[in-house]
């Protein structure tokens, strides 16, 4: 049966979402933030989005932001398409008065680290946020390795929705899922929030190895592959760390490493990796980069900052995290990006 999905944030994701959930013939309404306006109206004059090579599916309608509780108006679910830098934006003007009953499955990527060192998902602190209010909500999210115009383009992706009511997430894959868009169900909301975001943060490292071969081979070496392997294994083994401190889910582990895969090898992410090893300095990528949505570096500085509390509490080792150390120097102390090496080596024998 056809729902009516609103989805609110018309950035790449969010409107990428537009095409799956039209094709399987609902009613979809796409609603631009306050800083959506030049995208909603090539939007409502090409029926395409700034960023995308080809047009929405017929029939996607399009919003401004003043509309949007028209918009949400007898929607079977919403989607929420901010980004990291947009969680308290979406918090304050869009959950504190949506009505309480209208499902939310959010695209929004990221953790919060708090006094403890505690890192807690999107959902988790919305819902904590919205509980002093007195609004009793939980809220659904959809993790994996999908990046938007692929999804466009329909190549084939597999993502999890997440959530803790089971009947709500049934309904959400019915209207969802195509033959291009595959997804696996899960009520581990922690885990699977947390792999895909902290893949994020290694993604950035792994992208720096690119930029070092440019930098010590000129730019026509190539791609090598033994030291991106190397700084793969590497931060594999840091998620995994940090997700069996999460308390994940091996599957939800398995999805995080599968998102780490395409973050390197394609985004935004990659982009500012790659810069920082070629030997730009923050500032400088930064510029380079200018008008870019660089959540990673959000979620870098986030977990080293929850790390180095945890350690002082005793309760983490930093040794065992040096890539995310590095990460850290490099964005805020301008170490270079050469990556630590030996540092990832191991000794087993007895």
């Amino acid at each position: 049966m056809a729902k009516v999905i609103t989805i609110i944030g018309s950035g790449m994701m969010g409107s990428a979402l537009a095409f799956p959930a039209r094709e399987n013939g609902n009613e979809v309404r796409l609603v631009g933030t306050h800083l959506d306006k030049e995208i909603i109206d090539n939007c409502k004059k090409n029926n395409q989005h700034l960023k995308f090579d080809r047009p929405f599916p017929e029939g996607v309608k399009y919003y401004y932001i003043e509309d949007w509780k028209e918009a949400a108006k007898g929607a079977d679910f919403i989607i929420g398409g901010v980004s990291s830098f947009g969680v308290d934006w979406f918090l304050e003007h869009i959950l504190s008065e949506l009505d309480p009953s209208v499902p939310v499955l959010s695209v929004t990527k990221g953790l919060i680290n708090l006094e403890d060192g505690t890192l807690i998902s999107y959902p988790e602190y919305w819902k904590r946020e919205l509980a002093k209010k007195g609004i009793n909500r939980e809220i659904c999210a959809i993790g994996g390795p999908c990046t938007s115009y692929e999804l466009v383009f329909h190549d084939q992706s597999e993502v999890a929705f997440c959530g803790k009511d089971t009947a709500t997430l049934k309904m959400m894959k019915a209207a969802m899922q195509t033959s291009y868009y595959h997804i696996s169900l899960t009520n581990d909301v922690e885990g699977l929030e947390s792999a895909v975001a902290l893949k994020n943060g290694y993604a950035l490292a792994v992208a720096m190895t690119i930029g070092l071969v440019n930098r010590h081979h000129g730019p026509d070496a190539g791609l090598h592959y033994n030291s991106q392997a190397a700084a793969f294994y590497q931060a594999v083994k840091e998620m995994r760390y940090l997700l069996e401190m999460q308390g994940a889910s091996r599957d939800c582990e398995n999805i995080g490493i599968g998102d780490l895969y395409v973050t390197v090898y394609g985004g935004r992410t990659r982009k500012v990796g790659i810069l920082l090893g070629e030997g730009k300095t923050y500032e400088e990528a930064l510029e380079i980069l200018a008008g870019v949505t660089l959540e990673s570096l959000v979620v870098s500085r986030r977990v080293y900052k929850a790390m180095v509390r945890k350690a002082e509490l005793g309760k983490a080792d930093l040794s065992l995290y040096p890539m995310l150390c590095h990460a850290a120097a490099v964005l805020d102390e301008g170490k270079d990006a050469e990556l630590p090496w030996e540092s990832f080596t191991f000794d087993e024998t007895k």
